[in-house]
């Protein structure tokens, strides 16, 4: 019996170990706020691993863990709860263009597209991080978000529409050919 659990334990924490970085991108990118992100990987894993009989079993266990990371994000997001993904306000900020090919830019770059995302709704924003920056099918998706295929084509459409209708975020990607 105690080999059974502790080869269950190490099972559990070898896929933790291997997922924890793309679940903590995929949290930040949904929460945009680094603790928040911790805590929603924190809690989602505990959640993964009180239940790991199951999740270890399922087809494609990361897939199930994001399912649980999305429907806990939306539950706290359910509870009106705010999230912020940049400061109100940095109108007394200097913003300077630094060279295209700057490590720095690339940071500007990001945090330009956190400020973009931040001004989308929940849903679409959960589209859109998941279907262009984790790179998941339509169909993996709407498994992760709780919905349809048709739904996750339409909040993502919507999502990208707004994202190129803001004009900071539009002269980013083509200033220099920078992306």
């Amino acid at each position: 019996m105690g080999d059974r659990k502790q080869a269950r334990d190490e099972e559990f924490q070898s896929f933790m170990v291997g997922r924890w970085p793309r679940l903590m991108r995929t949290a930040f990118l949904l929460t945009g706020e680094q603790h928040a992100a911790e805590d929603l990987v924190q809690s989602t894993l505990e959640q993964a691993y009180v239940a790991w009989r199951r999740v270890g079993t399922a087809d494609d266990p990361e897939a199930y863990v994001r399912r649980v990371m999305i429907n806990a994000h939306a539950r706290k997001h359910r509870r009106r709860l705010k999230e912020f993904l940049a400061p109100r306000d940095d109108s007394g900020l200097v913003h300077e263009v630094p060279d295209t090919g700057d490590r720095i830019a690339q940071a500007d770059d990001r945090s330009a597209l956190l400020k973009a995302l931040a001004q989308l709704p929940v849903r679409q924003r959960e589209a859109v991080v998941l279907r262009y920056w984790e790179d998941l099918t339509e169909t993996q998706a709407a498994e992760a978000m709780g919905c349809s295929v048709g739904t996750v084509k339409s909040n993502a459409a919507k999502g990208i529409a707004k994202l190129r209708a803001i004009p900071g975020l539009a002269d980013m990607v083509t200033q220099g050919g920078r992306k």
